[in-house]
């Protein structure tokens, strides 16, 4: 049996096993071995409870190349399915930038990557699933069955509705290659009208961006293709090269698929640099099987646990730093407007542009984007000096003016609204019907509990 993959024996044992430790349970965790949320809590503070254990849940059940279909579990890593997937010459519709996001964390969470301009997000490709809920059920969940509107409301609930143990996706041809062209804009606005023209014109595979101040950003296009151009290099970005840096000095580029879809996971993006992984000694001695996302992942936990860098920042007379780290959907006609005020209050960069608008005509009731209508992910993954006094002051500020501007916050890292507006925004009513409908006795936390913390 090849590596990845699960047999439907061991996986009814599996679910068997969850339902049974489930429904005897009172709170509990999932005990996955690594995280992408940055709501840092009781899996990264030490602190006791009790986890569910979900390591026979990780695997892919099969391909079916002729229906472009994969039957996965609930806790594979896009990375198993990825490599499950490719060699039959498929892709999920969207994989999300880090190796070990799941897809149950993918579809009960959000995930945004270069194919969402067309894509959507990955909920929009799941055709079913079994989900077990709160109160240990297992159900078989579809669009249009008995559980409709727990398919609905599923993506952006944080498994407060239930886990997705076994889901059916879609899949997308790929071909062995991706060639790479970087465009150069010189305002947020010139950058806005270039992601309207190219969602428009429909001729691009992929499309993605980086901003590296108010005059320099990139936005990337991305073409399948059979093999390079004559004499083109095929690039490597897990060596010594470090991939954000090769859209400012390399036009065009190749990549193998493979290593396209996980460009951005050997340099978490770019935040490896906080760890010194960019300078060259020591990325040449930091072993290559360690520079991945969930290795700096974990280093930061460890950091929150220990307030180690704050720590050492003001034993040195500087002052303390407010992580920020936030995916929020801008609609693109107000991107402009969001960087303007974010260059001049947030003092991050660089800051991640991805287009992105939902693949169908239904709309999701706890992600409330609007059919039809283009956003753009922006993502911004850093930390700036406290204000004294107010620990989440800049937080705080972004969530106002994604509010002002009609967007849309992602709910894996820090919240601060208060309970009455987050409810306004992540609709709230809908929500509570279906909690109490598959959640009675309110054995999980709400959403808003969940994310809060509160």
């Amino acid at each position: 049996m090849l590596a990845g993959t699960a047999t439907r024996t061991a996986h009814d044992a599996a679910v068997e096993n969850l339902r049974r430790a489930r429904a005897g349970a009172g709170a509990v965790q999932l005990g996955k071995p690594s995280s992408n949320l940055f709501r840092f809590g009781d899996r990264d503070t030490g602190a006791a409870a009790r986890r569910l254990d979900t390591s026979a849940l990780d695997g892919v059940l099969g391909v079916d190349p002729d229906r472009r279909t994969a039957e996965v579990q609930g806790m594979a890593t896009y990375e198993t399915i990825v490599d499950a997937t490719l060699v039959h010459g498929l892709m999920p519709l969207v994989v999300p930038q880090l190796k070990t996001i799941t897809l149950g964390g993918a579809v009960t969470g959000l995930g945004v990557e270069s194919t969402s301009f067309r894509a959507g997000l990955p909920h929009e490709s799941v055709l079913e699933m079994d989900v077990l809920t709160p109160a240990g059920e297992l159900l078989h969940v579809t669009p249009d069955g008995e559980h409709a509107d727990l398919f609905a409301a599923f993506p952006n609930s944080y498994g407060t509705l239930g886990y997705a143990v076994r889901l059916v996706v879609e899949l997308a041809p790929v071909t062995p290659f991706v060639k790479l062209t970087h465009h150069r804009y010189p305002s947020a606005s010139a950058a806005s009208a270039a992601i309207e023209r190219f969602v428009a014109a429909g001729e691009v595979d992929f499309l993605d961006g980086v901003v590296f101040g108010p005059d320099e950003q990139y936005l990337t296009t991305g073409e399948f293709v059979q093999a390079p151009m004559p004499g083109a290099r095929i690039s490597d970005y897990t060596g010594q090269e470090v991939f954000y840096r090769s859209l400012q000095r390399r036009p065009v580029d190749h990549l193998t698929v493979h290593d396209y879809l996980w460009r951005w996971d050997t340099d978490w993006f770019w935040c490896s640099r906080a760890f010194g992984v960019q300078h060259p000694l020591v990325r040449r001695f930091w072993p290559r099987r360690l520079r991945r996302s969930d290795v700096y992942r974990r280093l930061v936990a460890l950091d929150q646990r220990y307030g180690a860098s704050n720590r050492v920042r003001e034993a040195l007379g500087g002052t303390a730093e407010e992580m920020v780290v936030q995916d929020v959907e801008i609609p693109v006609e107000r991107l402009a407007e969001f960087l303007e005020f974010f260059h001049r209050e947030i003092p991050v960069l660089p800051v991640w542009l991805c287009p992105l608008q939902l693949r169908g005509e239904r709309s999701w009731p706890l992600y409330p984007m609007e059919p039809g209508r283009l956003y753009v992910n922006v993502g911004f993954w850093s930390s700036v000096a406290e204000k004294p006094g107010d620990r989440w002051a800049h937080n705080r500020l972004i969530e106002q003016c994604v509010a002002d501007l009609g967007a849309h916050k992602s709910l894996y890292s820090t919240v601060h609204y208060g309970e009455d507006e987050f409810w306004s925004h992540y609709n709230g009513a809908a929500y509570r019907a279906v909690k109490q409908r598959y959640d009675p006795d309110g054995r999980s936390p709400d959403l808003f509990a969940k994310v809060t913390g509160r």
